[in-house]
């Protein structure tokens, strides 16, 4: 078993950064793929970010390309998320989740086996 546990969100001004954490159980975090995912209100779970085991494979939604960096501590379980520049329309529950299969990083949420309970981001315009 993998427990998640995200921390770092809350109330920011547009254009301002927010780095979010996610601290991960057990001792086998650095086999993991592990992503970012957000749900806003009244939308679906989409996805953010995803971060290979090894760190060598990244992939980022369009929508946070260039603004949001994804990074991983294996010594620490721990990924991180920096997002800069935000927008009103970032505002979201943010998840983190872990991927198990040792496949390539995956961008779907049904691909994830453990999830974080989730942290809320605000953007205020």
């Amino acid at each position: 078993q993998v427990q998640l546990v995200e921390s770092g969100g809350g109330l920011v001004q547009a254009g301002g950064s927010l780095r979010l954490s996610c601290a991960a159980s057990g001792r086998t975090f650095s086999r993991y793929a592990m992503g970012w995912f957000r749900q806003g209100p009244g939308k679906e779970r989409e996805f953010v970010a995803v971060i290979g085991w090894s760190a060598v494979r990244v992939y980022y939604a369009d929508s946070v390309k260039g603004r949001f960096t994804i990074s991983r501590d294996n010594a620490k379980n721990t990924i991180y998320l920096q997002m800069n520049s935000l927008k009103p329309e970032d505002t979201a529950v943010y998840y983190c989740a872990a991927d198990s299969h040792g496949l390539a990083p995956p961008t779907k949420p049904n691909e994830y086996d453990y999830w974080g309970q989730g942290t809320q981001v605000t953007v205020s315009s």
